[in-house]
């Protein structure tokens, strides 16, 4: 490990090393995953604008749950430096929630990261929602993302061509403790050909995945990426 290597170890704390088709990658509390060897920074799901499709709806919800996210965001990029952001479907939630505040908030968060590269592999949701405003300098593209033996895409499917990184089915799991108590969180999931990346939304449910044989589970707790037996 280089000097520069190692330093970036430091700043990301609570993440947890892994090697996937014998490349070097870490899954971040941020919900999010990190490819040092590519540069490129990996979310899923961030359904932008859902919070105002539900207020449009008459549905009453918390206020600033995307600029909580967006945060959340700038902090993965920031601790990892990507200088790509790969974006695994399902930006936008739906056509309801592109709001004229929204994609202001979204713009001022877009000119701090101006010197990123942002690419959206489109998802189920972004079919109906349409792509982001021109002006958010985010490609956008039908067409499976390739990374070195990697292959990025939205809904989990065997790829021919590499390892599977996707989304789209929001894993997590249920930890439970005394007095019937428990608690939900966000997961990473590996198997032998591929990865699902928790919902990087922070109101976006979960529990859509079912286990396959070989599957490992990794648990966000708070600020720690914890492997499950």
């Amino acid at each position: 490990m280089t000097a520069a290597e190692g330093e970036l170890e430091g700043q990301l704390e609570g993440a947890l090393e892994l090697s996937v088709a014998n490349e070097r990658v870490l899954l971040l509390p941020e919900r999010a995953l990190w490819l040092p060897a590519h540069d490129t920074l990996l979310v899923a799901d961030l359904h932008w604008g859902k919070a105002a499709a539900f207020r449009a709806a008459h549905v009453p919800v918390p206020m600033g749950t995307t600029s909580s996210d967006l945060a959340r965001l700038s902090s993965a990029l920031q601790s990892t430096g990507a200088r790509q952001l790969l974006i695994l479907g399902d930006l936008l939630h739906a056509r309801g929630g592109r709001h004229d505040e929204t994609f202001r908030i979204i713009a001022e968060w877009r000119e701090r990261h101006e010197q990123v590269t942002m690419t959206l592999v489109r998802g189920n949701h972004d079919q109906h929602a349409g792509d982001p405003p021109a002006t958010l300098r985010i490609r956008c593209t039908d067409e499976p993302a390739r990374l070195g033996p990697f292959v990025g895409v939205h809904e989990p499917a065997h790829h021919a061509h590499g390892y599977v990184l996707c989304g789209h089915l929001h894993p997590c799991v249920t930890v439970r403790g005394r007095g019937r108590q428990s608690l939900r969180l966000p997961a990473f999931v590996f198997g032998d050909t591929r990865g699902v990346l928790p919902a990087f939304s922070s109101f976006t449910g979960g529990g859509m995945y079912e286990m396959q044989t070989g599957d490992r589970q990794y648990a966000i707790a708070g600020t720690e990426v914890v492997p499950l037996a």
